[in-house]
């Protein structure tokens, strides 16, 4: 028998390659530095310089990109401008949260702990502490989910999209258990991540060997050619497709699959915490639109009831939850979820419009979450000997915010206001898309919905700045609370507001490329 051994056309592929083998070399780093500090170090220049090299290559990968773009690994991944919009962004979220990461207290502290392997509170944990470890893993970890995530934007087979599913989610579920300070509620939280997860990615496996029994095809294309020459809506074809939609909305955090979410971020180290509210949505949606695009759009009328009852769902229970938290960040994780039925928003009629849509509200959010939990890495207890302790979470807490640290609380004032999307940021444009393209689809009711969520949300986005604006501070509470000034961490928050700005104020260059890259290669050569 004779074996033909696959071409495979390596140059699209290569920001992948690049961030992929620069984690793959972290592994490395770690095994031959031995001094903390030092490795530290490396680590984290390895790792900006690997993801700026990716983002660069992307750039140049756009400009030369003729026509809708290019199928390898036997029409496995496909590199449009689709592809490398939904990428280069990623690389931007893995790049601010990679600064995130490496950011610490005056005293010094990282959001880590300083050795994962012990159990919490622990002498093992205290003599790590001691002897100055830090867990410099976190880098490499980070390059695997960025690199998993830039795969899942450009996969069209779903046994590999699976692989890609894997490859970002594990990293995520051992990151958030990595918590310096309340570990036990961080392992609580990356446990329930972890089954939850494992859960989601047994049902979205389930789904695809169901659209493979029913098509005998995994590839996308080839699925959806099958689907319309057959014209038959096998029930189970139907299962199958469900399935793997629900699958990815568990990624994206909509009701009724997004249990996770507030626990994880709240248990979670706030840099991971902020790296995970952009990044993952951004990828999962990438993936839900051309699977929705270029796979399953003859099943549109079968699958509609899903997107609506998802999105209604998530609107309503993300912003009555939202309302009723007194922590911050649990409120932005109920928000999250709230956001994540104004994404299923656009999904409505499957219009051309929210191929451009979409990635310009993913950024927008993105950019606005990654602010707002740089900024809660900023607000400090204060230790009984005034050194910084840990993360001020309760509202309470953030009262006379905008006396202490005005400009502080401005950006974080502009990040909630992004997410009410009001006038002027990022927020209120992405939300005008994404709603634009439902109307596109005849989809004026959801959209009413969405806006009557969006008004009450924006109750508990103002509440915040009220109370960072316009409360006083408690007697003797204001000595309990202290700003932290770490310039890693101020460099995210003031990338983050301006581009919110600019984004709010000039939006049409960033809308312009996206709908250069509203186009979706289909290669039905299967």
């Amino acid at each position: 028998m004779n074996f033909v051994t696959p071409e495979i056309a390596w140059a699209p592929l290569v920001p992948i390659l690049i961030v992929l083998g620069a984690a793959s070399a972290a592994i490395l780093i770690e095994a031959f530095i031995r001094t903390p500090a030092t490795r530290r170090t490396v680590q984290f220049v390895v790792s900006l310089f690997a993801l700026a090299a990716a983002l660069g290559y992307v750039a140049v990968q756009w400009a030369m990109l003729d026509g809708a773009g290019t199928v390898v690994m036997d029409q496995m991944i496909t590199v449009d401008r689709q592809a490398l919009a939904w990428q280069s962004m990623i690389l931007v979220f893995g790049i601010l949260g990679v600064i995130l990461f490496a950011a610490r207290t005056r005293a010094g502290e990282e959001a880590f702990t300083p050795l994962g392997s012990t159990a919490p509170g622990s002498l093992e944990e205290t003599l790590a502490r001691r002897k100055g470890f830090q867990l410099t893993e976190v880098f490499p970890l980070g390059l695997f989910a960025v690199g998993g995530m830039m795969l899942f934007t450009s996969v069209t087979d779903y046994i590999f999209l699976f692989v890609a599913l894997e490859v970002l989610s594990l990293p995520l579920y051992i990151l958030v258990a990595l918590s310096r300070r309340r570990r036990l509620l961080s392992q609580e939280a990356a446990l329930k991540y972890f089954l939850l997860g494992a859960f989601s990615s047994a049902i979205f496996l389930f789904g695809a060997a169901l659209v493979y029994g029913a098509t005998t095809f995994t590839s996308y294309a080839a699925v959806a050619s099958v689907i319309e020459q057959t014209g038959d809506r096998d029930p189970i074809l139907i299962t199958g497709a469900v399935m793997i939609v629900v699958g990815l909305l568990f990624k994206i955090g909509a009701v009724p699959f997004h249990s996770w979410t507030p626990d994880a971020y709240q248990g979670a180290p706030t840099p991971v915490t902020g790296f995970m509210a952009a990044a993952t949505k951004a990828a999962a949606t990438a993936a839900l639109l051309r699977i929705m695009y270029t796979s399953l759009h003859p099943l549109e009328w079968e699958l509609s009831w899903l997107f609506w009852a998802a999105a209604i769902a998530s609107m309503a229970l993300g912003t009555v939850l939202a309302l009723v938290q007194t922590d911050v960040k649990r409120m932005l994780a109920y928000s999250s979820v709230a956001h994540a039925g104004f994404i299923l928003v656009a999904f409505a009629g499957l219009e051309g419009e929210a191929l451009s849509a979409l990635p310009f509200y993913l950024l927008a959010y993105g950019l606005a979450s990654i602010g707002a939990f740089a900024v809660v890495t900023q607000v400090r207890e204060r230790t009984e000997d005034g050194a910084v302790g840990a993360e001020a979470v309760r509202l309470g807490q953030w009262a006379g915010l905008g006396k202490r640290s005005p400009l502080l609380a401005g950006a974080m004032s502009l990040f909630l206001l992004s997410f009410a999307g009001i006038p002027l940021t990022a927020g209120f444009v992405g939300k005008f898309e994404a709603f634009s393209a439902a109307i596109a689809g005849d989809a004026w009711p959801l959209v009413l919905i969405a806006v009557l969520a969006s008004a009450v949300a924006a109750f508990f986005y103002v509440r915040l700045v009220v109370l960072m604006f316009l409360t006083d501070v408690p007697e003797g509470a204001e000595q309990n609370i202290d700003v932290d000034d770490s310039p890693l961490a101020r460099i995210v928050i003031w990338v983050t507001a301006v581009a919110t700005v600019l984004l709010g104020v000039l939006p049409a260059p960033v809308l312009g490329l996206f709908e250069d890259a509203a186009v979706l290669l289909v290669s039905l050569g299967a």
